[in-house]
């Protein structure tokens, strides 16, 4: 087992050395030899993969440029964040404060100038991708997928990490249901859920809070507005924490005050055990060495078949994604034959959606394990 050694900064939880070697051997041995360094230029947002590598998580560190080798990383910042660089500072990693243009383009000059680069093209905006060819390197090369690749099994500090985000997420939807109330809108109880997130120790939101009620509900993206709470009526919520930059997905769906009696009620409920069979049949299914779009199609069919067919076609999305650092880690595995490997994170998530009635969606976060996989 690998001894991990840890830097105490600021009282945080830690970024381990030990980790940002091997994660560097990950990325470079997707890319091969033939590349000098990779350049990972933030704009006025930064690069998932700044995070990826750094750890770091306080600091705007924005139109920052981190310069990536075989063997560590050294960030060009300046005086805005150099001190809170420094806090969180691990070794392999140096630490350049450059506050003027011309002393910026000299020393970039000097590092990329007849040199092979690598960038990540899925992120880079244009005007960035100019500012760098300026400097004349020999070539570049998209690293963007090798990132992917590397970011798409987990190590045990990044499980840890999610692990965390769940962990607050299920607090707060533990929390949530006493906050229901007749007359509620939909942005009032997302604004109260993110509230408790954070109340637990959440750093950010991982995504825009998700709150839909009865009609809405049908519509799996549906943005919080001011539609109000009713009795015996769907309530859904989709909703994340991040934790030390890594994210949580979990979808919970409920009924308030339900009308026991009501054949409203009723088609609630058989839309939902139907869901909840479904996802087990997902969590069952996902595997090392499964094939991603196998284990969407074998919920997809079940949900197509049940009831002779009755919800034929109103499970409208992908089973599951990947998580990490981004909500979306990752590709879809609805139309990707994507085989699974022991410690990736995926979502597990079906769903049926009834256009004009309401929808049911059960999500949870799974960690791929050789010969079964759990719900973290």
């Amino acid at each position: 087992m690998i001894n991990i050694i840890k830097i105490k900064y600021n009282n945080k939880k830690v970024y381990q050395i030990t980790i940002l070697k091997n994660r560097l051997k990950k990325i470079f041995s997707n890319i091969g030899k033939n590349i000098d360094l990779i350049v990972i230029l933030n704009s006025q947002t930064a690069d998932p993969n700044f995070y990826y590598l750094t750890g770091f998580t306080s600091g705007l560190f924005e139109n920052n440029i981190l310069l990536v080798e075989r063997n560590g990383i050294e960030l060009i910042t300046d005086r805005l964040e150099f001190e809170t660089a420094l806090e969180q500072k691990i070794k392999n990693m140096k630490i350049k404060s450059i506050n003027k243009a011309n002393e910026l383009e000299k020393y970039l000059n000097q590092k990329l100038s007849n040199k092979i680069i690598g960038i990540n093209f899925s992120f880079l905006p244009i005007a960035y991708f100019r500012y760098l060819k300026q400097y004349k390197p020999k070539k570049i090369i998209d690293v963007g997928k090798a990132f992917m690749g590397a970011r798409l099994v987990k190590d045990e500090k990044e499980i840890e990490n999610i692990r965390i985000a769940n962990e607050i997420t299920k607090k707060a939807f533990k929390k949530i249901q006493q906050y229901f109330k007749t007359g509620i809108t939909e942005k009032e109880l997302a604004a109260t859920f993110e509230y408790l997130m954070r109340k637990n120790n959440a750093s950010e939101e991982a995504f825009e809070t998700i709150v839909s009620f009865d009609k809405n509900s049908a519509l799996p993206h549906h943005f919080p507005d001011n539609t109000k709470l009713k009795e015996n009526s769907i309530v859904l919520i989709d909703a994340g924490a991040k934790y030390n930059n890594y994210c949580a997905d979990i979808t919970q769906t409920f009924i308030f005050k339900p009308n026991k009696n009501s054949d409203k009620y009723k088609k609630i409920i058989e839309m939902y055990n139907i869901v909840k069979q479904a996802q087990q049949i997902g969590l069952k299914n996902a595997k090392e060495n499964a094939n991603g779009k196998e284990v969407h199609n074998a919920v997809n069919n079940f949900i197509n078949s049940v009831h002779k067919g009755k919800y034929n076609g109103k499970f409208i999305h992908s089973l599951g994604h990947s998580i990490g650092i981004e909500t979306h880690d990752g590709p879809g595995f609805s139309n990707q034959n994507n085989i699974l490997k022991e410690n990736m994170i995926i979502s597990d998530e079906p769903g049926i959606y009834i256009n004009g009635f309401g929808g049911v969606r059960i999500e949870n976060d799974v960690l791929i394990k050789k010969n079964k996989s759990v719900f973290l």
